[in-house]
């Protein structure tokens, strides 16, 4: 067999006043890497905060994990909100999208040079991204301009479309941590440089992910008004 899976499950949870440590949501993944280099990652979310969100993602990466296509399906409030396609190639990108409200939508965006990253919004996908940065140089951070969105949210509940962005990744160090799926040497980073980039900016963000090269997500916390955590509950290896 070519190819090997890395199937888990992480736990959405809050970190608010009143509601601490209860159960939020819930994020069921699979990222199989290929004979020829490119990963694959299937992603279904639950947000259980009102109004619930139900997202479907699949997305694809090269060998040096840039994007080479995506899809998602958004259903918002119980209600279908969305489904896009993005095929992201050499000095384009483009979209087609049916969503409820504004109908079937076309994006052709040109661009210089290629996307580095496209973030669809599954947690595990947040750990993924980390990949990007240039460990080579130590702690410090790095900004990135070349990046996507499938949706500016912070729950990724609207579109989806292609949304153009740059922020920065800070590297905190190495760390040994326990979660609930287990014990895991981890490569701890923080989302930074956020301010301007998106309608309202997003919340300090800290990310734990594995320090094996598969950037397996681990950990995550987002303060500010969201005031939530993700954990990986458990996970399986092929």
């Amino acid at each position: 067999m070519g190819h090997k899976t890395i199937r888990g499950e992480i736990c959405y949870t809050s970190n608010k006043p009143g509601r601490e440590g209860m159960v939020r949501g819930r994020e069921y993944f699979n990222v199989t890497h290929q004979a020829d280099g490119v990963r694959v990652m299937h992603a279904h979310c639950e947000i259980d905060d009102a109004p619930n969100v139900i997202r479907d993602v699949m997305m694809s990466l090269d060998a040096d994990w840039y994007p080479i296509d995506c899809s998602v399906r958004l259903t918002v409030g119980d209600r279908y909100e969305g489904t896009g396609l993005m095929f992201l190639n050499e000095g384009e990108a483009c979209c087609e999208t049916v969503n409820r409200r504004d109908g079937r939508i076309t994006q052709r965006i040109k661009l210089d040079g290629r996307v580095r990253w496209l973030g669809a919004h599954p947690i595990c996908g947040d750990a993924m991204c980390l990949k990007i940065y240039d460990l080579s140089q130590g702690p410090g951070r790095q900004f990135f301009p070349n990046l996507m969105l499938t949706s500016p949210d912070h729950r990724g509940a609207t579109g989806p479309m292609l949304f153009t962005l740059g922020f920065g990744i800070e590297y905190v160090g190495k760390e040994r941590i326990t979660v609930a799926a287990g014990t895991f040497d981890a490569l701890h980073f923080r989302y930074v440089d956020t301010a301007g980039q998106l309608p309202e900016e997003h919340p300090p963000y800290d990310v734990w992910c594995t320090d094996d090269g598969e950037y397996l997500f681990l950990k995550g916390a987002v303060g500010g008004y969201m005031q939530t955590q993700y954990e990986l509950a458990n996970v399986i290896r092929d």
